[in-house]
């Protein structure tokens, strides 16, 4: 098995692998929903999701109620980004 190795952190190719195949996975997922929400008949399907990429989140919605679904989502985002602010100080802070 080969390793690639940056900087002292070793990872192996099979771990990148599947790394690579949960995002694939989700992005698919994420594609299905939307396209799934978009292309129903009769009954009110909503949508919404914020997707970080490194510190730019991507935001999208479909339904009738998307702007709700899409506030909650990036309210839902930024308590994530705060709890993880939070805790990388107390980590630091016991640390030092």
């Amino acid at each position: 098995m080969r390793n690639a190795d940056e900087e002292g952190i070793t990872v192996s190719n099979k771990f990148f692998l599947f790394l690579i195949l949960g995002f694939v996975l989700v992005f698919a997922g994420i594609a299905v929903v939307l396209v799934a929400a978009v292309l129903s008949e009769g009954g009110s399907a909503n949508f919404g999701a914020v997707i970080f990429i490194g510190p730019f989140p991507i935001v999208i919605g479909a339904g009738p109620e998307a702007a709700l679904m899409v506030l909650f989502g990036i309210i839902l985002a930024v308590l994530s980004v705060i709890v993880f602010l939070v805790m990388s100080r107390r980590i630091r802070g016991s640390d030092g």
